[in-house]
């Protein structure tokens, strides 16, 4: 068998494979008597038919049961003939299947690039001091508070934090405009949640008012025909309700966890859940300023095959987050790619790509081995959140895949880790607030 290496350009390879015309000629043979033994010819019994016959009738078959044969089991060893590691599947073309002649096939795939890595040690981080503070805490229990609330319908003028029901109707010069109006909307006044203007025009007014909100739409609006405009809302109030915080009691203490040492214990497993939380953010933002660093260090070229197999990966774990896998209402893999273009997460897709090759690259050149201990302790902490977290162990300790993306992940952080160790790194003081809201903002690494 005779295999010549083609450089495609970029990452692309082609591997040209001639496999010689007496192993071609003997796998067709096979395959005819194979067809010969059981073919029913009209006039003549099982596998007495003259060859020429079953020829005319078969030899297609049998030359392309050959052909997809030999390339399935000489594709393996003409990668080993080439030393050459696919970065993703290859796309076989036979380019000559004449029966008696050599069978010839190029195998098209993309390699993986060669990285050579710079020097760690310059990545410059800023790594943020947050400590939890008593208003801290207030706050979370404040919160905690607010989400077992009650609303009391209240006789008098409307006030920052009161829910109200409402009909409105927005006119421009005049005229009603799409997506202007709503019966029975519910608005929190203060959270910003509907046009300020409407929000502050309703303070002061009682349950039973009709009347008219000045509203000026901010200059960068969506809609563009709205956008920076003087707009009338006719209101139709009709009911005001006071938030009603519950007393922490006993039965506020135990829906939270807490079944001795009062509000003192509540307050201390608040504490701890802010600092978890403090400790994951700042791991999360030290994880991305190394990454974005990583990245733009080294400019790579990344597969094709790979970019697409993530592109596949995104879109899947988009159209779970809005429904569109539901099996009630999925939807077809065409309306899903149209719907959901390739060009939509491409970019994305090329940096994960990228970054999984950097990543893995360190991995190899400093020997990094995964901690059994930490992939533990992270599948501890993911069950933790599940009502009956044996089970959820269990799951994962029976599924590979779910395994292999546990330690992956465990390994990724410790090579951040190291990273930053390795790093020149400035500690920045910085509220838990601020840091969370950056947290929120951020997109993932």
């Amino acid at each position: 068998m005779e295999v010549q290496v083609e450089s495609a350009g970029g990452l692309l390879r082609r591997l040209h494979v001639t496999i010689p015309a007496d192993r071609f000629e003997r796998e067709f043979g096979e395959r005819m008597k194979r067809f010969a033994s059981r073919a029913r010819v009209p006039g003549f019994r099982p596998g007495k038919a003259p060859l020429k016959m079953i020829q005319q009738q078969y030899g297609a078959d049998a030359r392309n049961d050959a052909v997809s044969e030999l390339v399935r089991t000489t594709w393996p060893q003409a990668l080993d003939q080439s030393k050459i590691q696919p970065a993703s599947q290859p796309n076989f073309q036979v380019t000559a299947e004449a029966v008696g002649q050599p069978l010839t096939y190029v195998a098209s795939f993309d390699v993986y690039p060669d990285i050579t890595l710079g020097d760690l040690s310059t990545l410059s981080l800023t790594r943020p001091q947050v400590e939890v503070t008593d208003a801290d805490v207030e706050r979370l229990i404040e919160n905690l508070r607010k989400s077992r609330r009650t609303l009391a319908v209240v006789e008098r003028g409307a006030q920052k934090g009161d829910v109200v029901a409402l009909d409105f109707e927005g006119k421009l010069d005049g005229e009603a405009f799409q997506g202007g109006k709503s019966e029975n909307a519910a608005i929190e006044i203060g959270e910003r949640r509907f046009l300020p203007d409407l929000e502050d025009g309703l303070i002061g007014r009682s349950a039973g008012e009709t009347f008219d909100v000045e509203v000026n739409f901010p200059a960068d609006y969506r809609n563009e025909t709205l956008a920076g405009k003087k707009t009338v809302f006719t209101v139709n109030l009709k009911d005001v309700r006071e938030p009603r915080l519950p007393e922490i009691d006993e039965e506020f203490l135990q829906a939270h966890g807490i079944e001795e040492g009062g509000e003192p214990a509540l307050r201390v497993k608040c504490r701890e859940a802010l600092e978890t939380e403090r400790n994951k953010a700042v791991s999360a933002r030290l994880k991305r300023e190394v990454m974005e660093q990583l990245h733009d260090m080294h400019p790579i070229d990344v597969p094709s095959g790979l970019v697409a197999e993530e592109v596949e990966r995104m879109r899947g774990e988009t159209a779970n987050r809005i429904g569109a896998n539901n099996p009630a209402q999925k939807m077809k893999p065409e309306q899903l790619r149209a719907m959901l273009p390739a060009e939509m997460f491409e970019p994305a897709a090329k940096r994960r790509v990228a970054l999984g090759l950097l990543v893995g690259e360190i991995i190899n050149a400093r020997n990094v081995q995964f901690d059994p201990a930490r992939v533990e302790a992270a599948l501890a902490n993911i069950a933790a959140d599940f009502e009956d977290p044996s089970e959820v162990v269990q799951m994962y300790q029976q599924r590979q895949d779910l395994m292999q993306g546990l330690r992956s992940v465990v390994i990724e952080e410790q090579v951040v880790e190291a990273l930053v160790a390795g790093a020149k790194v400035t500690d920045e003081p910085m509220s838990l607030e601020d840091l969370l809201k950056s947290q929120n903002q951020a997109q993932p690494a």
